[in-house]
C-alpha cells in the first residue's frame, strides 16, 4: 500500500511532465542536455558500479548517487544561466531528471540487477517538489527582488533543499518499512542522521551549482561537481575498507568452526538473525554493526577448551565455566581492534540478562535459539526452541527480545 502510494503519484507526475515537455518543446536544450548528462553520469557512477552493503552502510541509505541527486536539485532550482533567465519550468525539470535516471538504470539492468524503482520514484517526487516550490515563484516574480537575486536568495535555496531532503528521508523510511517490515521510527532516525553527512554535501553542492551556473554559465558544472565526486570516491574507499574489515572478523569467527568447536555456519546465522532482531527492537546502524561483530565472535572463547562442547552449546556448562569462556573470548576480541563495546558484549554473555546491555541480551537469546533449533532438533525444532526460550525468561532471556525474535522468525527471519 505504501509502495503504491509513492509509485503511483511518481508515475503520474512523470507521464504528465513528459507529455507537456514533448508537446511544448524543450526550453534551452543545451542547458537541459548538460544537466541531463551530469545527472546520468552521477547515477551511473553512483549505482552502476554495484555499491555493496558496506557502501550503503557507509553513506546510509540516504543517497547512493550523490552527484546525480545534486545535479537534479540544482536543475530544479535553476532560474538563470549565464545571466539569462531560464524558462524550463516544472514539467521539463522532471522530464530531464526522469530521462537521466532511466539512463542511470542501464548498468544495473546490464548486470542483472532489478531496476531501482523506489529510488527513481523518490527522485521524481522530490525534484518535482523542489521545482514546484521554486520555478513558478521565480519565473512569475513571486519571490520578490530580494529573494530572487539578493543576499536572501542563497538562504531561500538552502531552506528549500533542506525541506526537500527531509521529505525524501520520510519517503525513504516509509518505503524501507514497507519492503522490510522494520520499525519506521529507527529507519527514519537513521535517514535523518545521514542528512548531516552526505545529505549536507548534496544540498550544498546543489545550491552552489545553481548559483554558479546563473553567473558563469555551464562552465560551473564540472568545476563545482568535482568536490562532491571526490567525496563520493572517498566514501567508496571507506566502504571497501569496512567490507574488508568485516570479512576479516568473519574469517576469525570461523576459526571455531574449522577447529570443530561450533557447527558450520553457526556464527553467520547468529550474526544475521541478531541484526534482524536488533532492527526489530529499534537499534540504529552503529549499534547494529557492533551487534553483528559481537555475534560473529561470541564463541571465540571456546578455543580455550581442551575438548569441544557437544555442538558448541555452552548453556549446559556450569556458570563459572561459561563466565570463564566469555571472559577469554572478550580478551581475544580486544586484540582485534574492534570497538570496545564488542568485547563487552562477548564478555557478558554469561551474566543474568538484567545485568547485560540490550545487545548482549540479543546475542545470548539468538545464540541459544540457534543451538536449540539445529538439525538435531528434528521436526518442529524451531517452535520447541522458542517455547524453551519463553520458559527461560525468568533469568536467562529478556521477554522482549524473545518476542522480537519470534516476530522476525514469523516474517521469514529476514536479516537487518
Amino acid at each position: 500500500m505504501v509502495v503504491a502510494a509513492v509509485h503511483v503519484p511518481a508515475a503520474v507526475l512523470a507521464c504528465w511532465s513528459l507529455g507537456r515537455t514533448l508537446w511544448e518543446g524543450v526550453d534551452r536544450p543545451g542547458i537541459a542536455l548538460a544537466f541531463g548528462v551530469l545527472i546520468a553520469v552521477g547515477e551511473v557512477v553512483g549505482r552502476g558500479g554495484a555499491p555493496a552493503a558496506g557502501y550503503r552502510r557507509a553513506v546510509g541509505e540516504r543517497e547512493a548517487a550523490p552527484l546525480g541527486a545534486a545535479g537534479a536539485l540544482a536543475y530544479a532550482l535553476l532560474g538563470e544561466a549565464g545571466g539569462r533567465p531560464t524558462g524550463h519550468g516544472v514539467p521539463q525539470t522532471v522530464a530531464v531528471v526522469l530521462a537521466a535516471g532511466l539512463i542511470g538504470l542501464v548498468p544495473q539492468l546490464a548486470r542483472g540487477r532489478g531496476p531501482a524503482l523506489d529510488h527513481l520514484a523518490r527522485r521524481v517526487l522530490t525534484v518535482g517538489f523542489a521545482a514546484v516550490c521554486f520555478q513558478p515563484l521565480h519565473g512569475g516574480g513571486g519571490l520578490g527582488a530580494g529573494m530572487a537575486s539578493g543576499p536572501a536568495h542563497p538562504l531561500f535555496l538552502v531552506a528549500l533543499l533542506a525541506l526537500t531532503t527531509l521529505c525524501d528521508a520520510v519517503l525513504a523510511a516509509a518505503l524501507a518499512r514497507a519492503r522490510t517490515g522494520w520499525p519506521f521510527g529507527p529507519l527514519l532516525r537513521d535517514e535523518l542522521r545521514a542528512l548531516l553527512g552526505i545529505g549536507t554535501a548534496i544540498c550544498a553542492t546543489g545550491v552552489v551549482i545553481s548559483l554558479a551556473t546563473a553567473v558563469a554559465g555551464l562552465w560551473a558544472l564540472p568545476v563545482f561537481c568535482l568536490p562532491l565526486l571526490l567525496t563520493q570516491c572517498a566514501f567508496r574507499r571507506f566502504a571497501a575498507v569496512r567490507t574488508t574489515y568485516r570479512q576479516t572478523i568473519a574469517s576469525l569467527a570461523r576459526s571455531t568452526e574449522i577447529a570443530g568447536y561450533t557447527p558450520h555456519g553457526h556464527a553467520r546465522r547468529v550474526a544475521a538473525l541478531s541484526r534482524a532482531v536488533g532492527r526489530e527492537l529499534g537499534l540504529n546502524e552503529p549499534d547494529l554493526d557492533v551487534l553483528e561483530y559481537a555475534a560473529l565472535m561470541h564463541d571465540i572463547g571456546q578455543l580455550s577448551l581442551l575438548d569441544p562442547v557437544p555442538r558448541g552449546a555452552t548453556a549446559p556448562l556450569p556458570s563459572a565455566e561459561q563466565r570463564r569462556i566469555a571472559l577469554l573470548g572478550g580478551a581475544v576480541v580486544r586484540q582485534t581492534g574492534v570497538p570496545a563495546e564488542v568485547a563487552v558484549i562477548v564478555e557478558r554473555q554469561a551474566d543474568p540478562y538484567r545485568d547485560q546491555p540490550v545487545t548482549a541480551r540479543i546475542v545470548r537469546t539468538v545464540n541459544a535459539y540457534d543451538d536449540l533449533s539445529g538439525t538435531a532438533a528434528g521436526p518442529g525444532g524451531r517452535l520447541r526452541a522458542l517455547e524453551r526460550l519463553r520458559l527461560a525468561t525468568a533469568r536467562d532471556h529478556e521477554p522482549g527480545v524473545v518476542e522480537a525474535l519470534a516476530r522476525v522468525l514469523a516474517r521469514g527471519g529476514r536479516a537487518g
